[in-house]
């Protein structure tokens, strides 16, 4: 008998991670599904969505539905209080980033975490992509020695989408910390293998911000054939509806941080939200006293420069025989089905959730008070 996934929140993410779940492995099935916009999601799937059980209440789902994992796609700021439904049924659960976005949040769901024992697998692709899982193997080998300075970088070429939907309110999101660099903190802190002691961070808002009104659509702006980020453009169509140049446009558009880690080594972190097409660019260089590696996932290359010998290694891998995000999301998905088969433990546990989510609020505690921030629980 196939599996039976119950998922709480059929956003778009979820919807491409395991809308195809049965083509995949066929001993797995999406059977329940608990979102408040379930009509809209039975008229759009049409006669597949007969043979799933619809419910607008997760409780209902959990308390009815007889499942065997559980996947949360809810938007961010209901991730803590999902999973901590799911954490006291002790059931497989696929968590979605953030983990949370408020501190409180994050201490209620470590706490549940640790009172559950439940298998938990966070959305966190990038350290489960070739790129990252080759690197892990060069700076383990001690090739380019120990790791002593990471740049990190992150140059957003589709940032629209943070200032024209629902993600430029950042009640929901809790910033673009959250959202964005989340990911790139947890593949530093898996490259490297060392606890972050302090973080210090900066934001700006120079670009998307601006006097045009509050809840102003593309649609309805009398520059909408000439701006640049409008909506009706064909470049932007899927980016959202509103504008960002209006009074109510959330996020910052660029931000940086300064980790320091428990050997004494720091990493320097920054990502932007209005670099274009070419500018592209997500990755990092890693410097040991031997060597420096450098990856990008838009290029997919993995360079190694030896400091002390002519050579250069290039390491290129072919775009079209890796998934999405750069090959991870097929990895997170696998090994959320070995976890509901009980075959297998969790490659990005919450435990390495609650840590970036936590780097991630005390960076921008930081930004916010011009501060250092220990990186501590108390």
């Amino acid at each position: 008998m196939a599996k039976r996934i119950g998922i709480i929140g059929f956003g778009g993410r979820v919807g491409h991670l395991f809308g195809k779940l049965e083509e995949i492995n066929p001993e797995f099935r999406i059977a329940a599904i608990a979102d408040p916009r379930k009509d809209e999601h039975i008229a759009r799937m049409g006669d597949a969505a007969a043979r799933i059980e619809w419910f607008e209440d997760a409780d209902e789902m959990l308390d009815k539905a007889e499942l065997d994992g559980i996947v949360i796609g809810t938007r961010c700021n209901l991730h803590t209080e999902m999973a901590l439904k799911v954490l006291k049924r002790n059931m497989p659960l696929f968590l979605e980033k953030p983990v949370a976005t408020t501190f409180e949040d994050l201490r209620r769901l470590k706490a549940g975490y640790e009172a559950s024992s439940s298998q938990v697998v966070v959305s966190f692709p990038l350290r489960n992509t070739p790129l990252v899982k080759l690197a892990k193997s060069i700076i383990d080998s001690g090739q380019i020695g120990t790791v002593e300075h990471v740049q990190a970088f992150n140059n957003v070429p589709y940032g629209g989408v943070y200032y024209h939907n629902w993600y430029r309110d950042e009640s929901i999101t809790g910033g673009l910390f959250l959202q964005k660099a989340t990911h790139d903190f947890d593949y530093i802190n898996y490259l490297i293998g060392l606890q972050p002691t302090a973080v210090c961070a900066m934001k700006s808002k120079q670009i998307f911000k601006g006097d045009k009104p509050a809840g102003l659509m593309c649609k309805d702006c009398e520059e909408q054939h000439d701006c640049e980020e409008s909506t009706m453009k064909p470049q932007n169509r899927d980016r959202g509806v509103y504008c960002s140049f209006a009074t109510d446009t959330g996020n910052e558009d660029s931000g940086s941080a300064l980790i320091r880690y428990e050997s004494g080594m720091h990493a320097a972190y920054t990502q932007n939200f209005f670099a274009r097409r070419a500018a592209e660019k997500r990755g990092a260089r890693l410097l040991g006293y031997k060597g420096t590696l450098e990856f990008d996932w838009f290029t997919n290359e993995l360079k190694v420069f030896m400091h002390h010998e002519a050579r250069v290694q290039t390491h290129q891998f072919d775009p079209n025989a890796i998934g999405g995000h750069g090959g991870g999301d097929d990895v997170l998905i696998q090994n959320f089905m070995q976890i509901v088969n009980g075959t297998a433990d969790s490659l990005t546990s919450l435990d390495d959730g609650l840590m970036s989510a936590l780097l991630c609020l005390k960076a921008n505690e930081s930004a916010n008070t011009n501060t250092f921030q220990e990186i501590a629980w108390t």
